[in-house]
C-alpha cells in the first residue's frame, strides 16, 4: 500500500459514521452535503429544541466574511491561523482574503478526521499567496504554531481565528490558555478573531440542547457567559462594536438577520 493509500486508511478508521459528529451537523445546518443520516437526526433533534440553531450557524459563518474582510481591508492583515476549520463550506477564509489581498497566506488547522479527508479543498490558493492545512489538536497551541511557521511570518501580524472551537475545550482554564499561548506568539498588530456559543442573548432554550447534544454527539460542548468570553480578551483592544452578538457585528448598511445566541468579537493585540 502506498503511503498515501495507508494514510487515507489511517483517516477512514478515525471515522464513525454511528455517532454524530460536530463538523458534520454544523455542514448540515449550513446546507452542505458531507454527513450522514445520523447527523441529520440529531441536528433535527437539536433544532426542535433549538429551533434558532440554523440561523447561529449561518450567522457566525457570514461573521467570518465580515471579519476578514476588515482584516484584509482596513486592517491591512496578511496572514491568518484558522484553527477549528471544519469542513469547507462557500467563502472560506482564504477565499475572502485573496479576493482582497492576492497575497494573503492561510494556515487552517484542525485535527478531525473528517475535515481532513476534505482538506484539499482548502489548499486551493491565489498565485501570489499561499494555503496549507496543519492537522494538529486546538489543545496543543504550541503544536499548531510550530507547524504554521512553515507557511507564516510570526514575525510579521497575524490574524488568530478562533471561530467556535473553544466551546469544545470544556475547561474554562485550558480555554484560556490556549488563547493566551496563541495570542503570545504573535506580534504587535496581530488580531484574535472569535465566536462562542451562550446562554445570554436570548439563548437560555439551547441549554436543554446542549444537553441532549453532548449525551448524543462528539465532541461535547459548552456555552460560556459575556463575562467568561471577555477574559480571553485580555490584555487586547476590542475592535468597534466590541463583544456583541456575532449576527451584530458591523452590520451597518447590510440585512442584519434576527439576533443570535453567539458572541463575536475581532481585537487587536497592542
Amino acid at each position: 500500500m502506498s503511503d498515501d493509500g495507508a494514510q487515507q486508511q489511517g483517516i477512514e478508521q478515525r471515522i464513525s459514521a454511528h455517532i454524530a459528529h460536530n463538523a458534520r451537523v454544523w455542514n448540515y445546518w449550513l446546507g452542505g452535503k458531507d454527513h450522514y443520516e445520523v447527523d441529520e437526526q440529531v441536528g433535527d433533534m437539536v433544532t426542535s429544541m433549538y429551533p434558532s440553531i440554523g440561523e447561529v450557524a449561518r450567522a457566525d459563518r457570514a461573521f467570518l466574511g465580515r471579519a476578514v474582510t476588515f482584516l484584509a481591508g482596513e486592517a491591512g492583515i496578511r496572514q491568518y491561523l484558522d484553527v477549528g476549520t471544519g469542513l469547507p463550506t462557500v467563502e472560506n477564509t482564504h477565499e475572502v482574503a485573496q479576493r482582497i489581498a492576492p497575497d494573503a497566506r492561510v494556515v487552517y488547522v484542525d485535527n478531525d478526521p473528517i475535515v481532513l479527508t476534505h482538506a484539499r479543498a482548502l489548499l486551493t490558493s491565489s498565485e501570489q499567496g499561499a494555503t496549507s492545512y496543519v492537522d494538529a489538536d486546538a489543545h496543543d497551541p504550541r503544536a499548531i504554531i510550530a507547524a504554521a511557521q512553515r507557511t507564516l511570518d510570526f514575525d510579521r501580524p497575524v490574524a488568530i481565528m478562533l471561530l467556535g472551537i473553544l466551546n469544545f475545550v470544556l475547561d474554562t482554564e485550558k480555554a484560556t490558555a490556549i488563547v493566551r499561548d496563541l495570542v503570545a506568539a504573535v506580534p504587535s498588530g496581530s488580531y484574535l478573531v472569535l465566536t462562542h456559543p451562550t446562554l445570554e442573548l436570548g439563548g437560555e432554550g439551547n441549554e436543554a440542547a446542549m444537553k441532549f447534544w453532548n449525551e448524543n454527539a462528539t465532541p461535547p460542548i459548552t456555552a460560556r457567559t459575556g463575562a467568561e468570553v471577555t477574559a480571553f480578551l485580555d490584555g487586547l483592544e476590542l475592535v468597534e462594536p466590541g463583544l456583541v452578538s456575532c449576527a451584530r457585528w458591523r452590520t451597518e448598511g447590510t440585512d442584519e438577520g434576527p439576533l443570535v445566541a453567539q458572541f463575536g468579537v475581532v481585537a487587536r493585540k497592542p
